[in-house]
């Protein structure tokens, strides 16, 4: 059992908890994730790395409840347990395996939306840890939903902040600040790293391609049984067919076909819709061996 240190709500259905994993909070990177499991019925839920402590032996989770595995672990309180905490899975950002030298000569630009800002802070502390300065742009709905804000602070060498309605610093989308560094301000950045709600990520990379500033994405939000056996977070990046769980979950993002990955993302939420892509995909439909019967 896993047990539950803390647990905390930032903001209305997103929650925070702190979760006593040794063996996963020794190996993680940024970039990975986990797969959470309440109980023996309980449904596996991966979730990306929002923070961990290797002396405590620890990994802090964020998660948005909005299905009813989520919403039931949004009940949850410190001194509770997962049955099951697995990780870390998929693959780490790139720049934790290049030369520290030449991460430290690019100029990044982190691009969080909503809930993305999990994923999106143990990168930028990584950077910091290291002595690197990043800027951030944190875009939320409205002032409510806005969350780590403080510790995003701590650790970005400047933090921009907007909300789609304007209660809070200024009104806009995160494009919006991008146009501004970039065009404006005329800031040079080396390369963008945007998490967050798929239409945010398809138009920041409409954006940056525009630009020409390279950019990397988290398909992490289309993931489902995070070890390649649904066939759920299935893509195209470029010519080749990847599955976020296991090849990602970053990928370039001028390569990642959005409106294909939303479309797919949509048609798995029914019976018919699974099933008619298994029939269209045939053998290729899961990231697995391919034969592993995940819609039964």
């Amino acid at each position: 059992m896993y047990k539950i240190l803390k647990a905390e709500k930032l903001a209305d259905k997103i929650y925070l908890m702190d979760v006593e994993a040794p063996r996963v909070a020794k190996r993680c990177q940024p970039g990975e994730f986990v797969i959470v499991k309440m109980d023996e019925t309980g449904e596996r839920i991966p979730l990306t790395i929002c923070d961990f402590d290797r002396e405590k032996g620890t990994v802090t989770i964020v998660f948005q409840s909005v299905g009813a595995s989520t919403i039931r672990m949004a009940k949850l309180v410190a001194g509770d347990a997962f049955q099951d905490f697995v990780g870390p899975l998929g693959q780490p950002s790139e720049f934790v395996h290049d030369d520290l030298e030449e991460v430290k000569k690019r100029k990044y630009l982190f691009v969080a939306g909503g809930v993305g800002a999990a994923p999106v802070y143990p990168q930028v502390k990584w950077m910091r840890e290291r002595g690197i300065d990043v800027d951030v742009i944190v875009g939320s709905k409205n002032k409510e939903l806005l969350i780590l804000e403080d510790v995003m602070k701590e650790a970005a060498g400047n933090l921009y902040i907007t909300t789609d309605d304007g209660s809070y610093v200024r009104k806009g989308m995160v494009t919006d600040v991008i146009k501004d560094l970039v065009e404006v301000q005329g800031k040079k950045y080396d390369i963008c790293v945007a998490i967050g709600p798929m239409i945010m990520m398809k138009f920041v990379c409409k954006l940056t391609k525009d630009l020409g500033l390279p950019t990397i994405v988290s398909m992490n939000p289309i993931m489902v049984d995070g070890t390649g056996m649904c066939g759920a977070c299935r893509l195209t990046v470029g010519d080749q067919v990847k599955f976020a769980c296991v090849d990602g979950p970053e990928f370039d993002g001028h390569l990642v076909n959005f409106d294909e990955a939303m479309k797919r993302q949509q048609m798995y939420k029914t019976a018919e819709g699974r099933a008619a892509l298994k029939a269209q995909e045939g053998d290729t439909h899961h990231g697995g061996c391919g034969h592993c019967g995940g819609d039964n």
